[in-house]
């Protein structure tokens, strides 16, 4: 009879789940949960400190709005790895599993449909830059933002330096009472190397002239060639990011699965035990 009660002791003691895999894949989704909360927190912040007129009147191309949905989507995402791997629960876990698949298809899908339908790509990258353009003055986290490509890619507008026109401070019709009326934004301009101090207004009058005569000035040529050309020309960072991307995706999605499983052989020995404790012969 001793043995037969140490075998049942050491029978109810045995678990399929296995720490490691439970508690790594908890981590795993504490650290992006974490990561998460502070993406919501900056954009929430950054909302706040904007006017409310200004705020709403750009809300499709606002990166702080952009900030706080993607926040949003890895809280949930993550709360549900974190609980379910603590809990142990499959319907959280699977639901875990479900959503970073689908995220991860949508990404794999994006880069492809990108790829292979480039010209309808471009044509959306145009419009979105177009519609920043437009409301450049309108949010202060978007002008820095374009501020901060044009210098970074050498260039001026979406397809050239005249797209400025589309901006209400920028344009040059007769209407246009604006101290910035033809100009383009400083970001623009050609800065030479030992220049300590940005005169802010090198742009004015710049698209009044041709390109020749601007070039000597300002970068003429469109942020969007430039960012093409970049693209071609770093596809294997491109490819790195990616890379760095999926991974994590892939490590979740395989972790929570390899425990689900774990989960369910775990309950499947518990109704063995349950079905078996009153058999005089156990």
């Amino acid at each position: 009879m001793a043995r037969r009660s140490a075998a049942n002791i050491s029978a109810e003691e045995f678990s399929f789940v296995s720490p490691v895999v439970k508690y790594l894949l908890f981590f795993f989704n504490m650290l992006f949960w974490v990561i998460s909360l502070v993406m919501v927190g900056i954009g929430v912040y950054a909302r706040l400190l904007k006017h409310a007129e200004a705020a709403m009147a750009c809300l499709a191309i606002d990166p702080a709005l952009l900030l706080i949905a993607v926040g949003v989507l890895m809280f949930l995402i993550t709360f549900c790895g974190c609980i379910g791997s603590l809990r142990e629960n499959i319907c959280l876990l699977q639901t875990f599993s479900i959503c970073l698949t689908i995220v991860f298809l949508l990404q794999l899908s994006a880069g492809i449909v990108g790829f292979v339908f480039s010209d309808k790509a471009r044509g959306k990258v145009s419009e979105v830059i177009g519609n920043a353009i437009v409301h450049y003055r309108d949010d202060l986290d978007l002008q820095n933002l374009i501020d901060f490509g044009q210098k970074e890619f050498n260039c001026c507008g979406g397809i050239s330096y005249k797209d400025w026109s589309q901006n209400i401070y920028f344009n040059c019709s007769s209407e246009n009472q604006s101290r910035e009326r033809c100009a383009v934004p400083y970001s623009c301009c050609l800065l030479e190397e030992d220049e300590t101090v940005i005169n802010t207004m090198c742009g004015r009058g710049m698209q009044a002239l041709d390109y020749l005569e601007a070039g000597e000035y300002i970068h003429t040529n469109g942020c969007i060639d430039r960012l093409v050309n970049w693209l071609h020309s770093n596809l294997f960072l491109l490819g790195g990011v990616a890379l760095g991307l999926a991974i994590p995706q892939l490590v979740g999605i395989l972790l929570s699965q390899v425990l689900i499983n774990q989960i369910k052989d775990q309950v499947k020995l518990q109704r063995y035990n349950l079905q078996h404790r009153s058999d005089p012969w156990y």
